[in-house]
């Protein structure tokens, strides 16, 4: 078996050493590990195919990976047998401005798909805390959100077409670079957040935002949670859609000042600087 997943893939990306099959036993979900007897990194929809074809008939469990960042444990090969990696699959493969898309690989990291398109004039919203070590297959597999979903939903609401390889080894491609699609099955919805359980993609046509000119970050101190918690309900209640809201309790805020090496903006500070501006 080994032997001819290297003759799909070559020698260097089958992975059979301890080391190796140690970095792929896991993602981030505590306490869940399994160990692969196998790794590998495919480059293409048809080396997906092939390595599938190839378990089917040697009846191998095969469990796709994109990072390794989820936190539900969809990366975890805990039958055993093939973990496919996709992390090599990492190419932006257009950035279609005109018609507000964005075409990638599975393997593209999520910041950097961030930085890519903005520099272009151009937003992708959705973005996951590990969004820049996490990659936009993950990203599909998972269903990510993040802050911004308050105003601007989830990777859900952005896909608008995928390449997927099924378990039997065929190629499907269902959606693409549009934006209405009413007829038939929505196998993208099906696919979207099935966490590998379905198929492998291979290809992502994603939807683009124009950029916001202007983005103001507020830091606001409060005495007590409750007061926190009904200022969001009251921003909330006056139709005001925040890009994010985040909350951080003070022994957070205190832990992060010791991981930066910063001091964070203090309320005392703040009082002094409104009672200047005024």
């Amino acid at each position: 078996l080994i032997d001819a997943l290297r003759h799909i893939v070559g020698d260097g990306d089958v992975l059979v050493d301890g080391d190796a099959l140690d970095r792929y036993s896991h993602d981030e979900t505590v306490g869940l590990r399994a160990t692969p007897e196998v790794v590998v990194r495919v480059t293409s929809a048809g080396q997906v195919a092939d390595v599938f074809k190839l378990a089917q008939r040697e009846r191998v469990p095969v469990t796709p990976r994109g990072a390794g960042y989820g936190l539900s444990g969809g990366a975890v090969p805990v039958h055993g047998g093939i973990v496919l990696s996709t992390e090599k699959m990492n190419r932006i493969l257009e950035i279609d401005a005109r018609n507000l898309m964005v075409t990638v690989e599975p393997g593209v990291i999520t910041g950097d798909l961030h930085r890519a398109v903005e520099a272009e004039g151009l937003f992708y919203p959705p973005d996951p805390a590990s969004l820049d070590s996490c990659t936009i297959g993950g990203n599909v597999a998972e269903g990510a959100g993040g802050p911004r979903a308050v105003k601007y939903g989830t990777t859900r609401d952005y896909v608008c077409g995928l390449e997927a390889v099924l378990p039997s080894g065929e190629i499907m491609t269902c959606g693409g670079k549009l934006v209405k699609n009413a007829t038939g099955y929505s196998l993208l919805q099906l696919l979207i957040g099935s966490e590998g359980t379905l198929a492998v993609v291979t290809r992502i046509v994603l939807r683009l935002l124009p950029l916001p000119r202007v983005q103001v970050d507020l830091l606001v101190p409060f005495d007590d949670f409750q007061a926190a918690a009904d200022t969001v309900a009251d921003i909330i209640a006056h139709r005001i859609l925040p890009t994010a809201i985040e909350f951080m309790e003070q022994d957070s805020v205190l832990a992060v000042e010791r991981l930066l090496d910063k001091e964070a903006v203090s309320y005392t500070h703040l009082r002094a600087h409104e009672t200047k501006a005024n």
